[in-house]
């Protein structure tokens, strides 16, 4: 499991697996609970790479960052780590 700090958001920290390129087990510290219990379900098994575009960039109100652009951010970080 790789977890994430995350930053200028209401949730605090995204932890996840990922097997085979794809996401899996993903799950949000805070933030709003129904919401991203509904992106975590839709992002799991999807390819890493595809979420990274997908979620990239979005904001949340006057915020320039969300929880699904923080997932976007933890994503490259993993792949930071693991894809040397």
């Amino acid at each position: 499991m790789f977890q994430y700090k995350t930053s200028g958001t209401c949730s605090s920290a995204i932890t996840f697996d990922v097997k085979d390129n794809k996401l899996v087990s993903v799950q949000f510290t805070g933030g709003c609970n129904g919401n991203l219990k509904g992106i975590s379900k839709l992002v799991e098994g999807m390819e890493i790479d595809e979420v990274i575009n997908r979620l990239g960039g979005i904001q949340c109100g006057y915020k320039t960052t969300s929880c699904p652009d923080q997932l976007a951010s933890a994503l490259k970080a993993y792949k930071e780590k693991f894809s040397k």
